[in-house]
């Protein structure tokens, strides 16, 4: 990242020192908010894992695709994006207010350097609107009751949880977070989720190594799981078609997609 480029130092929690997911991410998916740190261990972990790369950008094509669905197809006017990541192309109040101008949407995060370009996240459509709370995915009740602030808790929300459960090491813990944010909204809204996996028929296993050293070398710690696992976060909810798939598979154009070890799915609350 050159100077012109660099974020800003102002929040006091913002360690560029080591490595971290938001800005890693961001350079794997060929953004410029990143420092040499995150190119370090970025392209370490890609030199382990080559298909990273890859994971990266069909997680972000996801999310394109989901909303695109939600807002044209299924009639979603809210949306709740926790673990939002660093703003780049297409965020999720873009696609969906283009295609539904009146769309509201909140963001959640705590990372400082998100924090630092939220203001980029805070654009909207004057019928529409868009907000950001720095809260921790850890702490659901805080999520549900700063985003209330802005969305209609009676209508129907799009729980956008992409790539943000790997870094709740707890399965327990992650499921109990699922449970609290879906009992908040109310019937008709939806979970829209993408979790790693170690699964082979995914390719996943080389996630295993490639996890330890990004453990060992960056922050925050994740982990992967099963599809059984990730299946258990949809409990009570009723998955929309192909179900729970690599990501790059879901509502994508034809079959010629390649399959990445990240699962993701769309489930409609009952």
């Amino acid at each position: 990242m050159s100077d012109s480029q660099s974020p800003s130092v102002g929040s006091p929690r913002l360690n560029t020192g080591v490595a971290h997911n938001a800005r890693v991410w961001n350079y794997w998916i060929g953004g410029k908010d990143h420092y040499e740190v995150d190119q370090a261990v970025g392209d370490q972990v890609a030199s382990m894992f080559p298909v990273i790369r890859d994971v990266a950008r069909a997680d972000r094509a996801f999310l394109g695709r989901a909303v695109t669905h939600l807002t044209a197809e299924r009639g979603v006017r809210q949306f709740l994006d926790i673990g939002t990541g660093l703003p780049t192309l297409d965020n999720t109040h873009e696609i969906a207010q283009r295609i539904a101008p009146e769309a509201r949407i909140v963001y959640v995060d705590n990372d400082p350097i998100v924090l630092v370009h939220a203001r980029s996240l805070l654009t909207s459509t004057p019928e529409g609107s868009t907000d950001y709370i720095d809260a921790d995915v850890h702490r659901p009740d805080t999520i549900v009751q700063g985003a209330a602030a802005t969305l209609d808790l009676t209508r129907p929300v799009a729980v956008m949880m992409l790539g943000i459960l790997n870094f709740v090491l707890d399965t327990e813990q992650a499921r109990e977070i699922v449970r609290t944010v879906m009992a908040a909204v109310p019937s008709g809204s939806c979970l829209v989720l993408t979790h790693p996996t170690t699964d082979a028929d995914l390719g996943g296993e080389g996630n295993v190594e490639a996890m330890k050293f990004w453990n060992e070398n960056a922050t925050p710690p994740i982990t992967a799981r099963s599809r059984a696992e990730i299946a258990a976060f949809f409990d009570g909810l009723d998955l929309v078609a192909p179900g729970l798939v690599s990501c790059s598979r879901w509502h994508a154009d034809g079959d010629a997609a390649a399959v990445v070890p990240q699962f993701g799915a769309v489930a409609m609350k009952p």
